[in-house]
């Protein structure tokens, strides 16, 4: 595991065009020293909107860390569908909801109800995956970050509420963040901004918590953000830009700092840091870094699952067995032809980290 004790120097990515300060040779040499893989991808990186953000991880003999960054194309303007990273800081800030609540008894292994209250809302009283049948933040969290559950994140979603998601992320300074819809169901933009009744209970069944049915009021920034020649609606070929200007948006820059805040909380700004317990930071990342395969609870078996299911950083899409002695704490994303991936890798063996 990772140690999150150490801090390091905070680094400010962007300079006020949007882009990163940070001079990119180091990333040039790397690819320009494994041509024959990356070539054909950078020759089209504008193109395919290649952005890279990589930070080493040293440290001394003391145990003492410091981080050096690098970056290829890193620009916040170049706006790219987050897809799943999204699901990460759902998961962080319902953790962070709860320790903020401080309602005795209440915690992520409390039985979680989720009521309807409108035609397009969905209710659940059990949840099948868990080894007793209870629906809980905890299990939730599991399933997002074990196989990135997109039902799963809608409930949290649904207990937080859009305006306390993008508050919290616009106070600790990831401004341009906007998580505004559910995934993968199709609702407008304003049934996104309605939100469910949720109702949670201690193991004798007394309430502890009711959480009413909301309606956001949060204003977002408007955009007009257009990609692509042409999309599929239903069985239909559209033949113009996609529009992702009511789309959740979330940057590289803001992703992997997030991560890095879970790994290492010392390391990034005070405000960045999310109200967690050290037992909440040592939840995250045994589920980051836990392959699929090995939860007991939700279970995950092949064909369907296999060891290095969503670990696409090191892995790609490969089937194989996991290596030994690495583990790779991390959050990917992947849809409309985008994919993302923030994660954090730590090799035990040779004792290498970024």
């Amino acid at each position: 595991m990772a140690q999150p004790e150490n801090s390091g120097k905070q680094t400010d990515f962007y300079n006020q065009k949007g882009n990163m300060n940070i001079p990119d040779s180091f990333m040039h040499k790397v690819l320009a020293a494994n041509s024959a893989f990356y070539n054909s991808f950078i020759a089209k990186k504008d193109i395919y909107k290649i952005q890279v953000l990589y930070t080493q991880i040293d440290r001394d003999k003391k145990g003492q860390i410091s981080f050096t960054d690098h970056s290829l194309g890193l620009d916040r303007d170049n706006y790219f569908y987050p897809a799943s990273t999204v699901k990460l800081p759902i998961a962080i800030l319902a953790l962070q909801k709860l320790n903020e609540l401080k309602i005795p008894g209440l915690d992520r292994n409390s039985t979680m109800i989720t009521r309807s209250a409108g035609e397009m809302q969905t209710a659940v009283t059990n949840d099948p995956s868990a080894t007793d049948g209870r629906p809980t933040i905890a299990q939730y969290i599991k399933k997002i970050l074990l196989v990135s559950d997109n039902d799963a994140f809608n409930r949290l979603y649904e207990f937080l509420g859009q305006e306390y998601i993008n508050n919290s992320l616009h106070k600790m300074g990831y401004d341009d963040v906007q998580i505004i819809h559910r995934l993968q169901i199709s609702l407008t933009e304003e049934e996104n901004r309605f939100t469910n009744p949720v109702q949670f209970l201690d193991s004798t069944g007394k309430v502890l918590f009711d959480k009413p049915a909301e309606k956001s009021q949060f204003v977002y920034a408007n955009r007009n953000t257009k990609l692509g020649n042409g999309y599929i609606s239903g069985d239909k070929m559209i033949n113009e830009p996609f529009d992702f200007s009511k789309k959740n948006r979330m940057g590289l820059a803001d992703l992997h700092n997030i991560v890095k805040s879970i790994m290492f909380p010392a390391a990034v700004a005070e405000k960045q840091r999310f109200n967690l317990s050290q037992d909440d930071y040592n939840f995250l990342r045994r589920y980051m870094s836990m392959l699929a395969t090995e939860s007991v609870s939700p279970v995950y078996t092949a064909p369907e699952y296999w060891d290095t299911y969503v670990k696409f950083m090191l892995y790609g899409a490969e089937k194989g067995a996991a290596k030994p002695g690495i583990r790779i704490f991390n959050k990917p994303g992947d849809a409309y032809g985008f994919m993302i991936d923030g994660t954090c890798i730590v090799d035990y063996k040779n004792k290498v980290e970024f």
